[in-house]
């Protein structure tokens, strides 16, 4: 195995280009356990923790443009109010020290249906910077993911910023494992809503191939919000409203059964989860009038 370490993004370029099968590693937290498990053996590793604007981030007016290697723990401290529901996802990502090294950059690369920051990604609107020699391209994170732990990126292309839209209003996210830390998604749940375009979004983990969106569910409760008045008057949710767009989330997973949970509770939970979601969401865009907010932070069963 031949380590490379490119000093620049225009090296990491070439060098991606020269060696098409290298595997960049940064946090090496999912890297690392494939390699110490013999369960993967690239001929080339690249390290880019050389690379400084893959640490650096930027808030704009709209987006926040966010460096593949920018740590989970960056965005806690430092992007919970522009990015609240990725912030509660990445407190329940590992331990400190994980949280410390790994990154989302990291995470669609590996793009592990289980990843914890998909959901969110999904949720709040994000774009993944893909270059290469040959040019840049935006690719829609829904896009990004192409079937277990594969992605869009061509040989030759590595991942350098990912862009998501700041919140207009609030975020939530909630996960299923066995306990509360250093645990992988049993399922997963984002949601957040757009009162700015009037629409909401919900992202799915660990309940299909992919992580997905609920476009279905979305639409239904887009619509009933807007054509029910409840984004001005800010009256509560009917509970067979939200019973109905849990359900519509359920319907959108394709589950498995593994060591971790069968598909059925997997389905059921995601409904829980949604309908949970939407509560509090929804109770924080009343209580604060279209307010963002991590109070209480992420929500694990």
């Amino acid at each position: 195995m031949e380590f490379l370490r490119p000093a620049t993004w225009e090296e990491a370029l070439a060098a991606k280009a020269e060696h098409p099968s290298a595997v960049p590693i940064a946090g090496g937290t999912d890297v690392m356990v494939e390699i110490n498990f013999d369960q993967r053996r690239p001929t080339h590793l690249m390290d880019l923790n050389r690379i400084r604007e893959l640490r650096e981030w930027e808030v704009g007016d709209d987006t926040v443009r966010l460096g593949s290697s920018v740590p989970y723990s960056t965005v806690i401290d430092q992007l919970a109010s522009e990015l609240p529901g990725l912030a509660l996802a990445s407190h329940t990502v590992g331990s400190p020290q994980i949280r410390n090294r790994g990154s989302v950059g990291g995470n669609l690369g590996a793009a592990s249906p289980a990843g914890d920051s998909h959901p969110a990604l999904l949720a709040a609107g994000a774009e993944v910077e893909a270059e290469s020699v040959r040019g840049t391209r935006f690719l829609p994170v829904e896009d990004f993911y192409t079937g277990v732990k594969r992605n869009a990126l061509a040989e030759d292309e590595l991942i350098k910023t990912v862009h998501i839209k700041r919140a207009e209003g609030p975020q939530q996210f909630s996960k299923v494992g066995t306990r509360n830390a250093m645990v992988i998604a049993v399922c997963a749940f984002g949601f957040a809503l757009h009162p700015g375009s009037r629409t909401v979004r919900a992202g799915i983990g660990s309940a299909a191939p992919t992580p997905l969106r609920a476009r279905a569910a979305e639409d239904f409760l887009g619509a009933a919000l807007g054509d029910g008045g409840f984004w001005d008057s800010g009256r509560a949710i009917p509970p067979s409203l939200a019973r109905e767009f849990a359900e519509l989330c359920a319907g959108a997973c394709n589950p498995i059964d593994d060591v971790r949970g069968s598909a059925a509770y997997r389905r059921r939970a995601v409904g829980v989860m949604a309908r949970r979601t939407l509560g509090w969401t929804w109770e924080s865009y009343r209580s604060t009038g279209n307010g963002r907010t991590t109070e209480g932070g992420a929500q694990c069963a």
